[in-house]
């Protein structure tokens, strides 16, 4: 369990302007950015990572933080929880989404050079078990994000209804995850490219619509995601043995849920399932 005491300097506070913005565009991307000894290690667990799951693609390795992770059968490190964890970022979650709650997913984005898949436009909440759906996903970049890589592309302002709008499946080999964003949605003009050195941090709302395009460089584009949802909502285990028959690939059923700060206001969080 990671320590729960909140503690905020001046490079984590974020400006009422700033805290308005991510509500009213539906991202953010502070003035921040990790050390460099934090970088090195996170850079130096995704290389471990990939040595000890060859027989998986990088392009999406779902809850390394978490020793079993269900049915990619990835092997993970604590180490990722102990990032997941870190002070900063949480002072910056606690800021956007109020002081209790958990981590309940995380993914390393491996893209790599000129093989990285797309990942089509979509909203995240289309296929996760939260009861009222609520997340804010913290983006972390191990490596530098460009156009040429395959940075993500976000919909400013698709998260304002908070629903969530039509998608389709589609299983095509070329694409990172199952379900896109119907092409009516959305105006492909309106995407922001989210341009980001190693080590800065972007954050973004669960309605947010936003995808990337392949990695045609020769530059890797790796990034680590962190979930975090307020307690005020509920992570329904059973309803997630449902939803992951749609990607195929996580298992939201036998999924650990972990207490990042203050408590679980709804009182339906389960913490004893997973491992």
């Amino acid at each position: 369990m990671p320590d729960t005491a909140s503690r905020k300097d001046a490079k984590t506070v974020l400006s009422r302007e700033q805290i308005e913005r991510y509500h009213r565009e539906g991202y953010i991307i502070p003035d921040f950015r990790l050390p460099d000894a934090v970088l090195e290690r996170m850079q130096e667990a995704l290389n471990a990572l990939m040595t000890a799951n060859p027989h998986l693609a990088t392009d999406n390795m779902f809850c390394p933080h978490l020793t079993e992770a269900g049915v990619q059968g990835l092997k993970g490190d604590p180490v990722w929880l102990e990032f997941a964890a870190y002070p900063d970022i949480l002072d910056f979650v606690e800021q956007l989404i109020g002081p209790d709650f958990l981590l309940w997913g995380s993914t390393v984005f491996g893209k790599p050079a000129f093989s990285g898949k797309e990942v089509p436009m979509h909203q995240d909440g289309e296929y996760w078990p939260i009861r009222p759906l609520a997340t804010c996903s913290a983006w972390i970049a191990l490596d530098d994000t460009t156009l040429e890589n395959g940075c993500l592309h976000v919909i400013p302002g698709s998260h304002r209804e908070q629903r969530l709008l039509s998608h389709h499946q589609d299983d095509g080999d070329h694409l990172a995850l199952n379900q896109a964003l119907d092409r009516s949605e959305y105006r492909e003009e309106d995407a922001v490219p989210i341009l980001l050195k190693a080590g800065q941090v972007s954050f973004h709302d669960v309605y947010l619509a936003h995808g990337s395009q392949p990695n045609r460089s020769p530059n890797r584009r790796a990034g680590f995601v962190c979930r975090y949802m307020p307690t005020s909502s509920h992570f329904d285990h059973a309803y997630g043995a449902e939803l992951q028959k749609k990607s195929g690939t996580v298992d939201f059923s036998g999924r650990r849920v972990i207490q990042m700060r203050g408590g679980d206001l709804c009182g339906r969080n389960n913490f004893s399932i997973g491992t």
